[in-house]
């Protein structure tokens, strides 16, 4: 296989940020000093060392930046403060939060702000995610109506939601919304909007997820009135910005970069009930606490409330007071991730039985495969769709399209990329009237379909897949595309580790540094887990001592099954000891504090033998 190294630094590129180890400088420069994916820059040492060393008070913008942000501020505090005041009727604040990782500990915030004030005259309401569907919906604007509610905060929707904010303000409440989303041509007819991709927005950071812009408006309603809260105690509710910020594959740069940082700085002091309670649960050490933690643990399990039906019990669980409602929490959210496995796995193994039936496709014969996988089924909860599209396109390297029905019979689905495609693209590119919507990201999105037309989806997104990845244009190659050196496991160490660390908190926009093992034969593979679905490749350095690296659910893939093999081949009387099998390793570096104790640990990217 041909691998992507990245070349070293020139001396010319090198010498302005020659305070900089090699490897840090490099990593610098391919990411554009700023953190930024894509082509180098001119090297900036100001901007390199704000990216390593991000400050809160420098690094944040001014909240009043945002367009309306002032006017939704005066609006919430107005109805603070109006409470059976002189014989005038109470205003009762809904909060109006999305199901997912975003939304939810958005929900989170305005209710812990709310509750540090002292104020308590809201509820909150979490549509349910099969039945209701994304965003504001008429029939809960009417329930909040009939709720007494007189003024809606949405967090992480509604920017495309114009009837439900008229229905609103013919009942007699005023919606603030607060959004991430690309504005449409009209806009909701909304007493304020804060969404900084609106036009006429002038924000300097266009890359904040809901709950952040959630956050700055409590900035903008602490910079009008402190309501009691002593200077920088706002400071406090950054852990769910964090996991926010974390869980919804927003750039971390600029803003971004800021409120992972510290959110990670505060989720490892906090003392939030629910989330004690599940790294308790998790066998997680609060301390240590990274972005692969929210990523892999705290993240999906917060998406499975509301992938299973139960949105709701993702925020009781932020929202927690006591420790008896904070582990009946964790461990409720821990079961129906479970189950939520369990659902998933059975419709993965349907779709790669039908795969195989229409294709007669396999993990090892993808070019019998189309060039998009387009399956649906009505029965098919949709979502669940995006997780068994991923796992899908991993294997069969194929972009995936799956779809089913929802709770008001919509046929909606997911899109997944295998890493080269961009769905997004592949769905523009088919006609108009085959989807009354879709959006996403490169890698993976969501569209609803005309009913009359999901019988030519496979056609059109098949031509449309064609027409995007087999025209003339060069392939732009992304950051994933590359690795970042090519090394020897004698090269690993704490130094190294210590090296990389200082570009965290890694993620989308600031990838994990990557290098590559070329041609090494592992000393032993080990398969482990309760359902043997991780593996282990033991690598040995020059003098004796040992390195192990992790694929977490590799155990399936080829590379994995050809070293098992072999390595029992070499396990046979009169076999030499190890592995003779030579395999090109891509890792990225890790800490692992299992029981304790800090070991260097390698997270397998990919392998090729």
């Amino acid at each position: 296989m041909k691998f992507n190294i990245r070349r070293p630094l020139t001396e010319k590129e090198r010498a302005p940020l020659a305070r900089f180890s090699p490897l840090v400088a490099q990593l610098l420069f391919y990411r554009g000093l700023a953190g930024l994916a894509g082509a180098p820059g001119t090297p900036d040492i100001q901007e390199a060392e704000k990216f390593l060393m991000p400050d809160y008070d420098r690094d944040t913008h001014d909240p009043f930046l945002l367009k309306d942000a002032e006017k939704a501020a005066a609006r919430v505090i107005a109805a603070i403060k109006n409470q059976s005041t002189d014989g005038v009727p109470p205003e009762k604040i809904a909060i109006y939060a999305d199901y997912d990782a975003d939304g939810i500990p958005g929900a989170a915030l305005f209710h812990d702000f709310f509750r540090r004030i002292g104020f308590k005259n809201f509820i909150t309401y979490i549509p349910h995610r099969h039945n209701e569907g994304f965003g504001l919906n008429v029939e809960a604007v009417e329930q909040l109506a009939r709720d007494g509610v007189k003024l809606v905060i949405t967090v992480d929707c509604g920017i495309s939601d114009a009837l439900p904010v008229k229905r609103a303000n013919e009942l007699g409440m005023e919606v603030i919304i607060t959004d991430h989303h690309e504005a449409p041509d009209v806009l909701p007819p909304a007493y304020a909007i804060v969404d900084h991709k609106q036009p006429g927005c002038d924000y300097p950071d266009k890359n904040l997820c809901g709950s952040g812009v959630a956050y700055k408006l409590i900035q903008a309603i602490l910079k009008k009135d402190r309501l009691g809260l002593p200077e920088g105690h706002e400071k406090w509710l950054l852990d769910l910005v964090g996991i926010a910020t974390l869980s919804d594959m927003v750039p971390l740069v600029g803003e971004n970069r800021v409120f992972a940082k510290y959110g990670l700085d505060v989720l490892r002091k906090s003392q939030r009930k629910g989330l004690l309670q599940l790294l308790d649960h998790l066998r997680i050490q609060q301390a240590y606490l990274s972005e692969d933690d929210i990523a892999f643990m705290i993240t999906p399990r917060i998406n499975a409330a509301s992938r299973m039906g139960v949105p709701m019990d993702a925020f009781n669980l932020l929202a927690a007071d006591n420790d008896v409602d904070a582990r009946k929490a964790a461990e409720h959210l821990d079961h129906i991730n479970n189950e939520r496995k369990g659902v998933v796995a059975a419709l993965v193994k349907e779709i790669k039985k039908t795969l195989r039936e229409r294709h007669g496709a396999s993990a090892d014969s993808a070019g019998v495969v189309p060039d998009a996988i387009v399956l649906g089924n009505p029965d098919w909860r949709p979502s669940l769709l995006g997780l068994a599209a991923n796992s899908c396109a991993e294997e069969f390297d194929r972009p995936v399209f799956l779809w089913g029905r929802d709770g008001d019979n919509v046929i909606k689905g997911s899109c997944r990329s295998e890493g080269r495609s961009s769905v997004v693209a592949i769905m523009r590119a088919v006609p108009a009237g085959i989807f009354t919507q879709f959006g996403g990201h490169k890698h993976s999105g969501g569209f609803a379909v005309a009913d009359e037309a999901v019988h030519f989806l496979d056609q059109h997104l098949n031509e449309a897949a064609k027409k995007v990845n087999g025209g003339d244009e060069p392939v732009m190659q992304s950051e994933e595309d590359f690795i970042d050196a090519e090394i020897s496991p004698d090269a690993v160490n704490w130094d190294l580790y210590n090296d990389i660390a200082k570009l965290s908190p890694f993620g989308m926009g600031n990838r994990k540094p990557t290098f590559l093992f070329r041609n090494v034969s592992p000393a032993s593979v080990r398969i482990f887990g309760k359902g043997n679905e991780h593996v282990e490749l033991v690598l040995k350095r020059s003098n004796g001592a040992t390195l192990s690296a992790i694929s977490f659910f590799g155990a399936a893939t080829e590379w994995a099954k050809i070293l098992k093999d072999a390595a029992v081949g070499a396990d046979k009387p009169g076999g030499e000891s190890g592995i003779s099998t030579k395999c090109d390793i891509v890792v990225s570096l890790e800490k692992s504090m299992f029981r304790g104790r800090p070991e260097l640990r390698l997270r397998i990217v990919d392998v090729s033998i």
